[in-house]
């Protein structure tokens, strides 16, 4: 690993080069559905946005979302920071309100041989297999509103409510318990 000397502090050198590396892949080859908003990077390398379609025959076809990626000085050795921002958060068993993902990749199972195009594709994978997302209009109830039948399928998971008036504002530092598997 190269290095250098800064002012009495060592920097590495292949933290930006490996952003730039997978910046550079991403503007010239992203997931379908995926595109990097330009704008983010201009004035940090260390924060994106990456806009996301959903895909074509999912039950999120049509629907346009926003991901934040926020990556610290120890990546790829440790995950960015990813969550859904914007206006629009999916409504997804796996999709807590405030843009928090339940999803491994994310924080134990993290491999420094992963990707934001890795990341960007297990979230595409993620929402398409979804066979059922109900929109919650309350907590823990399930009480549904639906709309239209692809919006009746729509829920956020159970916990959500708690979940957001507790949760720490950095998804990375919950303690997730992954014990569902159907979505």
């Amino acid at each position: 690993m190269a290095s250098m000397q800064t002012t009495g502090r060592r920097v590495e050198v292949w933290f930006p080069k490996r952003l730039q590396k997978e910046l550079l892949a991403l503007q010239n080859d992203p997931p379908p559905g995926m595109t990097l908003n330009e704008k983010s990077v201009q004035n940090s390398i260390t924060q994106w946005i990456v806009d996301m379609e959903g895909a074509p025959g999912t039950l999120y076809e049509g629907e346009k979302f926003q991901l934040l990626f926020k990556f610290s000085s120890r990546y790829p050795f440790d995950s960015p920071q990813v969550m859904f921002t914007g206006e629009n958060i999916p409504v997804h068993p796996h999709v807590y309100s405030n843009g928090h993902i339940c999803l491994s990749i994310l924080t134990e199972d993290w491999s420094p041989a992963l990707s934001v195009q890795s990341v960007c594709l297990s979230i595409i994978s993620m929402l398409s297999s979804c066979k059922e997302k109900g929109k919650a209009v309350c907590g823990y109830k399930a009480f549904y509103v639906p709309v239209t039948l692809k919006d009746y399928r729509k829920r956020r998971p159970p916990d959500n409510s708690f979940y957001v008036r507790t949760c720490n504002k950095n998804p990375k530092k919950t303690k997730w318990w992954y014990h569902d598997d159907t979505c």
